[in-house]
């Protein structure tokens, strides 16, 4: 997923767009008066922002998510990332209706907290959990597999916060998707961190730790190779 600070909009030093969040963001200024005639430092407060911040959003034809209360802007992605997407979903999809579960691809707002609202490339819930899944109302729980498909400029986000917030709101499968590398990680949630089960690579066959009816060979996701 290619992410940016809403505040540089992208390419560092870009203009602000019309209509931007970029004023509700900037730092307030706060201070705190001691005793007597003291004063302490004026300290810089950054607003947190909500959900409900972003749903009264004008449209602007960007895709945001909300890291702990700071906005992230979501560019547009390359062919081969949106290539390894579309197999994806067709994948899960196809297990979904064998199993009963559901999948789901971006844009999707995964609403985990009011101040952590991501949209992973693709997401899958188990039968169990398909009827948390609401077709009218914005998804409010962890999906059981996140699925993420890196671009060269986010992969320290992919690997990085992304990967805490899942873990944080108990994620328990995460895939990691290079299609720069033709590579596929499964994680799987461990005393809340991820412990990596797999890199599969070529002819190797992914195998879902979660899902051990769910297997594919890592060569079908990259049909560009």
């Amino acid at each position: 997923m290619i992410a940016a600070r809403c505040a540089v909009h992208g390419d560092a030093g870009s203009p602000s767009p019309p209509g931007s969040p970029s004023r509700a963001l900037a730092p307030a200024r706060a201070s705190h008066a001691g005793g007597g005639d003291s004063m302490a430092p004026m300290q810089d407060v950054q607003p947190r922002f909500g959900y409900r911040d972003l749903l009264v959003m004008p449209e602007d034809g960007r895709r945001y998510e909300i890291h702990g209360g700071a906005l992230v802007v979501v560019p547009s992605p390359l062919p081969c990332h949106q290539i390894a997407v579309t197999e994806l979903v067709t994948l899960l999809c196809e297990y979904g209706r064998r199993s009963g579960g559901i999948a789901l691809a971006a844009p999707l707002d995964i609403v985990l907290d009011e101040h952590d609202v991501v949209q992973p490339d693709v997401v899958f819930f188990r039968a169990s959990r398909r009827h948390l899944v609401q077709p009218y109302a914005a998804t409010r729980v962890a999906p059981d597999i996140a699925v993420e498909v890196l671009s060269p400029s986010t992969a320290s986000v992919d690997r990085g916060r992304k990967m805490r917030i899942f873990a944080r709101y108990g994620v328990p499968e995460y895939w990691i998707v290079d299609p720069v590398r033709l590579e596929i990680e499964v994680h799987v949630l461990e005393d809340g961190a991820y412990r990596r089960a797999q890199l599969a690579t070529g002819v190797d066959t992914v195998r879902s730790v979660l899902l051990p009816d769910l297997s594919f060979p890592a060569a079908g996701i990259f049909p560009f190779a």
